[in-house]
C-alpha cells in the first residue's frame, strides 16, 4: 500500500464498486478502522467517543459505501465490551488477520439452549460487508426443552451469539441502487452448536473504558446520523458544480445545524460516561428525535435540490449520482424510519 494513497484515489477506487478492491480494504486494515471503538490493549484505535464520530462522518463524506461499512463493521466490533474478557482476548489477540465483526440487528433465527450450549439455527437479512467478515453476530429468540423462553414481563427472550465466518453460508442477494459495495448480503446458520461464552447481551458490559458504558441506542443513533450528514455534505460539495450558491443555501444550513447538534450531543455523552451516570429514557428518546428530524429535513433538501441540477447529473458516470442513490438506499435503515 502506497503511503501517499489520498482521499481522490479512495473515492476513484470506491466510485461504482460492487465490492471494495483489495487496496481498499488493506487501507482499511492498514488504518486499523475496524477496530475505532476497540481499546489499544485489544490491538484497537481507542478512540474517544466525539474522535470517533468526526472520523466516521469524513470516512462517508469520501464515499458513502466506505463510510457506511467501516461504522456497521466498527460498530459489531464494539462487542467487544459485551464479550466475557477470555472471548475478547481469544478473537482479538490471537489472530494475525485484522479481526472484523458485523451481522444482522434482526431477530431471524433460533437458539435453541441444551446445558451451557446453544444450537442456533436460520437465515438473517442484511449483514453490512459481509464477504469482508471474519465473525458474524447474530441475535436469536432462546428456546429451551422445545419451549420459546420469556422474559418476566412476557416478551421473547433474546440473545446475540457471535459465530466464526466459516461456519457461516453468506447468500449473494445484496441489490440495491446505492451502497453496493458495502455488499448487505444474508446469511443463513444451520445447526450451528456453540457454547454459552460466546452469547452476549446488549449493554451489559465487561470492559472498564468509558465507551462501553453508552446505551446502545444512543451509540447507533449517532454513529448512523454522522453517515447521512457525511454522504450529504459529500453531496452539496459535488452539487456545487452543477448549481448556484443560492439554490444551495438551505441544504449548507442544515447540515451546519445537525453539525452542531452532533457536537453537542457528543460532549454531553462524554461527560455522562466519565462520571458513570445514567442515560434517562427521556435523554436516549431526544437524541433520537433530533437524529430522525436531522435526516428528514437532509432528505426532503436534496429531493428539493436534485431536479435542479440537470441531466447531466443524473448521468451513472457522475459522482453525484452514486452520492444520491447511497444516500437514499441508505435512508431506508429502519433506524430513523420506524415507527415511535
Amino acid at each position: 500500500m502506497r503511503q501517499d494513497y489520498n482521499i481522490q484515489e479512495l473515492r476513484k477506487d470506491s466510485f461504482n464498486a460492487k465490492i471494495f478492491p483489495s487496496r481498499v480494504l488493506e487501507w482499511i486494515a492498514k488504518e486499523n478502522l475496524w477496530n475505532i471503538w476497540v481499546p489499544r490493549s485489544y490491538g484497537g484505535l481507542e478512540m474517544s467517543f466525539s474522535e470517533g464520530l468526526e472520523k466516521l462522518k469524513y470516512l462517508a463524506g469520501i464515499d458513502g459505501s466506505l463510510g457506511w461499512t467501516i461504522t456497521l463493521c466498527s460498530g459489531a466490533n464494539f462487542f467487544i465490551g459485551n464479550l466475557k474478557t477470555e472471548v475478547a482476548e481469544e478473537i482479538f489477540l490471537n489472530t494475525e488477520k485484522p479481526v472484523c465483526f458485523g451481522g444482522s440487528g434482526g431477530v431471524f433465527g433460533t437458539a435453541e439452549k441444551t446445558g451451557n450450549h446453544y444450537k442456533i439455527s436460520g437465515t438473517w437479512k442484511y449483514a453490512t460487508g459481509a464477504p469482508y467478515l471474519t465473525h458474524f453476530t447474530l441475535n436469536a429468540a432462546i428456546w429451551e426443552n422445545g419451549t420459546e423462553m420469556k422474559n418476566p414481563d412476557g416478551t421473547p427472550l433474546i440473545r446475540s451469539f457471535i459465530i466464526p465466518a466459516a461456519n457461516v453460508t453468506v447468500i449473494e442477494d445484496w441489490n440495491s441502487m446505492g451502497l453496493k459495495a458495502t455488499v448487505t448480503h444474508s446469511f443463513e446458520v444451520k445447526e450451528e452448536v456453540i457454547t454459552e461464552k460466546y452469547s452476549f447481551v446488549y449493554n451489559q458490559t465487561f470492559l472498564p473504558q468509558p465507551i462501553f458504558k453508552i446505551h446502545f441506542s444512543v451509540f447507533a443513533d449517532l454513529t448512523l446520523w454522522v453517515n447521512y450528514i457525511g454522504m450529504a455534505q459529500h453531496f452539496l460539495e459535488e452539487a456545487r458544480n452543477f448549481a448556484t450558491a443560492d439554490k444551495l443555501k438551505n441544504l449548507k444550513k442544515i447540515l451546519f445545524n445537525s453539525n452542531v447538534q452532533i457536537g453537542k450531543f457528543s460532549e454531553e455523552i462524554e461527560q455522562i460516561i466519565k462520571i458513570e451516570g445514567v442515560f434517562q429514557e427521556e435523554y436516549i428518546q431526544n437524541i433520537h428525535k433530533q437524529a430522525t428530524a436531522s435526516v428528514r429535513d437532509l432528505s426532503k433538501e436534496i429531493i428539493q435540490v436534485y431536479p435542479s441540477l440537470g441531466i447531466k447529473a443524473c448521468a451513472e458516470d457522475q459522482r453525484l449520482n452514486q452520492i444520491f442513490r447511497d444516500y437514499f438506499t441508505a435512508t431506508q435503515h429502519h433506524i430513523f424510519t420506524r415507527t415511535e
